[in-house]
């Protein structure tokens, strides 16, 4: 059995024989549409297509490692026959059946009648995805044939990108295991998987021009990225004793490049600038503002040898990865040194610049161009829309939507991947319960919920929303068990929101679906998230909480955060308690190093036996309790009595933590203000939910 046909048995062992009914097909077809009878795939089944060429040999390599044996089949069979037809686009248009979801190059129909099941498609990609659906509806049965419940579907997808990331950089995952992902997202129709193969935390792609790439900023000192990141941050030589890392050679690429090819699934690399390049700029110093190793995180943008070196790299991975994309990152670049490098600020007076945002903005339309002339297209996160976006570049929006709405509305594609739906690194269930993540609280429930386009979009504009993402950050997710378990079943939600119409999603319904999916998935080697296991939202923030400060005016004393407003002035007396993350808009964020400060106004004196204030910790992104609370009260608004001034111990935990501080006694008031300052030692974010005000 040759290498091909090994993997597609054991995808289709691994998926695509399970006990299912026509309701488990995932993402939901378009339109689908239960007949009478039921066709017995036997090993007496024939087999007609009419694809010619590679294209005829990849299918059939595909089906004929099924259990069962076809028969050679003809044009004429017309009973106990399973005929993959290849029609002309045109002749698609004619039917109008396949008109109500819009015919593209991956639309398909699937028939099945007792005497024969028909699949056709305007292109192979088509014929292929009505197999999926098929494999998915296919019930093993115990003679070891497969029974398919009449039915009709008519489908097509939604967006035309459907993509996952996978982090690789701040830990390193095999060749194998990228191929069984690769094996998943192929039955569940996505069709990009996006690779993050350059970070600060290992430089994981062999470039044969820059052997120090892997010889050194390929490999660290400590295998888990929370220990590097917090200790020394240095790279080390491959031989070294402990030295974590590993990279993909050029052979291991353009394995997976085929692989990935053959089930219709584009691999985009990400090859990050200017920022996230510590790993690179320790390997080649010369490319730094600094000169040095461990100076600098951002290529140096006034230095024309960084344009030598990120092209070479780049024709190298041109060569490797025939993608319409190439991702180069952008996101999150520091920029600090270039203020002061004479030779960034050279560059900026040279090329009539006003700042170092429009000189990132420099280095991506170079580099634009760059790959323009040799027949790619640029992809970035949205700050490449900083100081100006490139002309033909594409924006994937992580920042919210803001920034895909900003890419369309100047006649950009955007493919949207917003962090409060799509990022798979938050906890999926109740903190406490789950493994240790960077924060935030993401559940299966919410990503489904996601629309990946904009109310605000007018229809030409909606129509530059070119897809949507999910991504897998990898900074707390150290073994593959454990990247399965953030990536599934979550995955499978944003499988159908990438496919399927807004208006043939249910909830209810794909939660029944999707509990079947995942036992398949787990009994076939996958480790997804238990779902029989979830605990779901935070059971303080169920019910509304009734006190005396509920509706009262809340005076700012200092600022909340721009960035996690919540319900603006209303937010800390709404009687409303937050859920397990501090986005979903009943948590208000303070950044100042005042921290919170609020006075609130019950409008007459009123007898109180307690005040409390409830907050919450997350170290890995930043967010910690109050390092000191006062809490103090008025009855002329003028002159404060203080009941409690405290100081607390903080930033100890590596898990999400909540915490109630309170005064309890017996005062009697009308202005009530409550104080809880941040460390100044570790600064950072503090977020409340609600202040809390009991009386007799």
């Amino acid at each position: 059995m040759n290498l091909i046909r090994k993997y597609i048995l054991l995808l289709i062992l691994s998926l695509g024989v399970s006990v299912v009914s026509a309701q488990s097909v995932i993402p939901i077809p378009q339109h689908m549409e239960k007949k009478s009878g039921r066709f017995v795939l036997t090993g007496n089944t024939k087999l007609y297509t009419n694809l010619k060429g590679k294209e005829r040999k990849i299918l059939t390599d595909y089906l004929s490692a099924l259990p069962i044996k076809f028969e050679k089949g003809s044009k004429k069979d017309s009973k106990n026959v399973l005929s993959l037809l290849l029609e002309n686009p045109s002749k698609l248009l004619e039917n109008p059946s396949r008109t109500q979801v819009g015919a593209t190059s991956e639309s398909y129909t699937l028939d099945v009648t007792a005497d024969q099941v028909k699949i056709t498609a305007s292109t192979s990609a088509g014929l292929f995805y009505g197999l999926q659906s098929l494999l998915q509806l296919a019930e093993l049965q115990s003679d070891r044939t497969y029974q398919i419940g009449g039915v009709h579907i008519t489908d097509a997808p939604r967006f035309a990108y459907r993509g996952f990331m996978l982090d690789v950089s701040r830990h390193f995952f095999s060749k194998e295991f990228v191929k069984k992902q690769i094996d998943a997202l192929t039955y569940f129709k996505l069709n990009r998987l996006h690779l993050h193969l350059t970070d600060a935390a290992g430089w994981r792609i062999e470039i044969k021009k820059y052997p120090q790439l892997t010889n050194l900023a390929a490999w660290r000192s400590k295998a888990l990225w929370k220990d590097w990141w917090n200790g020394d941050r240095k790279y080390t030589n491959r031989n070294e004793p402990g030295a974590y890392g590993g990279y993909y050679t050029q052979d291991d690429i353009r394995e997976l490049v085929e692989y990935a090819r053959i089930r219709h699934i584009t691999i985009i690399p990400e090859i990050e600038m200017p920022g996230h390049s510590e790993e690179t700029l320790a390997a080649y110093p010369n490319l730094s503002c600094a000169g040095e190793a461990y100076k600098n995180a951002d290529f140096c943008a006034g230095n024309e040898e960084t344009f030598v070196f990120l092209e070479n790299v780049l024709k190298e991975v041109m060569d490797l990865f025939p993608s319409k994309y190439i991702h180069i990152g952008g996101d999150e670049a520091g920029k600090a040194a270039w203020k002061t490098c004479p030779k960034c600020q050279k560059r900026i007076k040279d090329e009539q610049l006003k700042d170092v945002h429009e000189l990132q903005s420099y280095l991506i339309h170079r580099m634009e161009k760059f790959l323009n002339k040799h027949g790619r297209n640029l992809l970035g996160w949205d700050e490449i829309l900083e100081g100006g976006l490139a002309p033909n570049a594409t924006v994937m929006s992580w920042r919210g939507e803001s920034g895909g709405i900003q890419a369309v509305r100047s006649g950009h594609q955007a493919i949207m991947t917003p962090g409060g739906y799509c990022y798979f690194d938050s906890y999926q269930d109740a903190p406490s319960l789950q493994p240790e993540a960077i924060g935030g609280y993401l559940t299966l429930e919410k990503v489904y919920s996601y629309n990946p386009v904009p109310d605000s979009l007018s229809a030409a504009e909606a129509k530059l929303v070119y897809g949507v993402q999910a991504n897998l950050w990898t900074e707390y997710v150290p073994t593959e068990e454990h990247a399965e378990y953030m990536t599934y079943p979550r995955l499978l939600a944003l499988a159908e929101v990438a496919w399927s119409t807004p208006e043939r999603k249910s909830w209810p319904d794909f939660r029944k679906r999707v509990e079947k999916a995942n036992a398949t998935l787990a009994s076939k080697g996958y480790a997804p998230f238990d779902l029989s296991k979830e605990v779901g939202r935070r059971p303080e923030c169920r019910v509304p909480v009734d006190h005396l400060a509920v509706g009262k005016k809340v005076t700012y004393n200092a600022p909340y955060s721009e960035s996690y407003v919540a319900k603006k002035e209303t937010t800390l007396t709404d009687g409303h308690l937050g859920d397990w993350t501090y986005g979903d808009g009943a948590w208000q964020g303070f950044i100042s190093s005042r921290g919170l400060d609020v006075t609130i106004d019950l409008e007459k004196d009123t007898e109180i036996q307690s005040i409390s204030g409830g907050f919450m910790e997350t170290v890995g992104p930043g967010v910690f309790f109050p390092a000191e609370v006062i809490i103090s009260v008025s009855s002329d608004g003028v002159n404060y009595t203080e009941l409690k001034n405290e100081r607390y111990v903080i930033g100890k935990s590596t898990k999400v933590e909540f915490k109630t501080i309170s005064w309890e006694g017996t005062s009697k008031a009308r202005y009530i203000r409550y104080q809880a300052h941040p460390s100044k030692e570790t600064g950072g974010f503090i977020f409340a939910d609600e202040i809390i005000v009991k009386g007799k």
